[in-house]
């Protein structure tokens, strides 16, 4: 493999590295958006039902994608638990954060 090879390689993955980043900030905006919802609405900062739903949902895609589902879970639990983290920091209240 040349060097100009891998150069491309790693500059598709440096685009890919930051569409990552700008979906994650989207998405942590929505759920920060949510977590307000639910502090305001009284609601518990966790759905486990949700959750459970969206890691079999994840998973089924990851493995139409042949990804590694296991991979995909622990990716996606690692964000709901951050999730969970900033509503449950919400129902706390102001200055908590």
């Amino acid at each position: 493999m040349s060097d100009e090879t891998l150069q491309r390689y790693r500059q598709s993955i440096d685009r890919i590295d930051a569409a990552l980043v700008f979906l994650l900030a989207e998405r942590f905006q929505i759920t920060q958006a949510v977590g307000r919802f639910k502090a305001e609405t009284n609601l518990p900062p966790a759905d486990p039902a949700r959750e459970d739903r969206q890691i079999a949902r994840l998973r089924e895609l990851a493995a139409e994608a042949d990804l590694d589902p296991e991979f995909s879970e622990k990716f996606l639990r690692f964000i709901i638990d951050e999730v969970i983290r900033h509503h449950a920091r919400m129902q706390d209240g102001p200055g908590t954060e």
